[in-house]
C-alpha cells in the first residue's frame, strides 16, 4: 500500500500565521506537524508515501524531510496549484497510486493510541473497498459524520450535518483500494467547486464496501486547524512526553522500532536528545 500526506491549502483559519509558511510546517510542541501524520503512515507499515503541497511551500517541505532516507522511507513530491478538495488527491497523485491501494491522511490531523499501530495494519489488510476512521465528538455538525446500525455497519454518510444522526465524526484517514483513481475522476464538483471527500465515500457506501473503525476511549484524534487547536495539540503532545518520557509523532522513532535504517542522530535541542534517549543511541 501507498501514502499521501495532503499538506496543501492556504491555511486561513490560521491567518495572519501562514502568510508565510505552511500550517503543516508549523510546530506542534516540539516538532514540525508534518511529522505527525507521516508518523502515522509509518506505524502502518507504509513507507513509499507521496506529500501534496503548494509551490510556494514544496521548497521548505523538501528541505525539512529530504527523499525519506533518514526515516528510511521513500517520500515523492507534487504540487497543487490551488485547493481543489480532497479527492483531488487522488487525481494528482494517479502515477504515483498507479494499481496499488492507498492511505490518504490530512497534514494537519494527529493521532494517537496504545493500539493504533495494530488497527491500522489491520485496515490495510482489507483488500477490497474503502474504511475510513471515526471518533465520538461533542460537535458532529463541524464534520463528515458517520452513522452505524446495531451491528456497527455503516449506513449513512453526511457531510457537516445541521441536525447529525450521530456523533461519529469521520478523521482525515481513509484507506481505498486500487479503484479509486477511477472513483475520483468520476466525481463532479461540489458547489464549493471542490471535489469532495465524501462524495468518494458515498461511492463506496453504495456499492457496500465501506466499513468504519470506531476510536473509541483511548484514543486521540486532534484536528489542528485553528490556533486553539494548535495550543491544545502541543499542550497534549507535551503531556504526554513529559510523563511518560516517549516521543509522540516521532518518524525515526517508528523507523527504529520497525527496523528500518535510518540516518545518525546529529541534533542537539531537546527533541533530539529524547530520542536518542528513547531508542538507545
Amino acid at each position: 500500500m501507498k501514502g499521501i500526506i495532503l499538506a496543501g491549502g492556504n491555511g486561513t483559519r490560521l491567518h495572519p500565521m501562514t502568510y508565510a509558511v505552511s500550517k503543516q510546517l508549523m510546530p506542534i510542541y516540539d516538532k514540525p506537524m508534518i511529522y505527525y501524520p507521516l508518523s502515522t503512515l509509518m506505524l502502518a507499515g507504509i513507507r513509499d508515501i507521496l506529500i501534496i503541497t503548494t509551490p510556494h511551500d514544496a521548497h521548505a517541505f523538501k528541505t525539512l524531510l529530504g527523499d525519506g532516507t533518514r526515516y528510511g522511507v521513500r517520500l515523492s513530491w507534487i504540487t497543487q496549484e490551488k485547493p481543489g478538495g480532497l479527492a483531488q488527491a487522488f487525481l494528482l497523485g494517479e502515477r504515483f497510486i498507479a494499481d496499488n491501494p492507498v492511505c490518504l491522511i490530512l497534514g494537519d490531523n494527529i493521532f494517537y493510541g496504545a493500539d493504533l499501530s495494530i488497527k491500522l495494519q489491520e485496515a490495510i489488510k482489507k483488500p477490497k473497498g474503502a474504511k475510513v476512521f471515526a471518533y465520538e465528538v461533542a460537535n458532529p455538525g463541524e464534520y463528515g459524520v458517520v452513522t452505524f446500525d446495531e451491528t456497527l455497519k455503516v449506513i449513512h454518510l453526511e457531510e457537516k450535518p445541521q441536525n447529525p444522526q450521530s456523533n461519529w465524526a469521520v478523521t482525515g484517514l481513509y484507506f481505498y483500494d486500487n479503484s479509486i483513481v477511477t472513483k475520483a475522476k468520476s466525481l463532479k464538483p461540489s458547489k464549493r467547486n471542490e471535489l469532495e471527500i465524501t462524495d468518494i465515500n458515498h461511492l463506496y457506501l453504495q456499492e457496500g464496501s465501506l466499513s468504519a473503525t470506531r476510536m473509541g476511549r483511548g484514543y486521540t484524534w486532534l484536528d489542528t486547524g485553528r490556533p486553539d487547536d494548535l495550543h491544545e495539540a502541543a499542550s497534549f503532545v507535551r503531556t504526554i512526553q513529559h510523563r511518560t518520557g516517549m516521543l509522540v509523532g516521532s518518524p525515526e522513532e517508528v523507523a527504529y522500532r520497525k527496523g528500518w535504517k535510518i540516518s545518525p542522530l546529529k541534533g542537539k535541542s531537546q527533541y533530539y536528545k529524547t530520542l536518542k534517549k528513547v531508542i538507545g543511541s
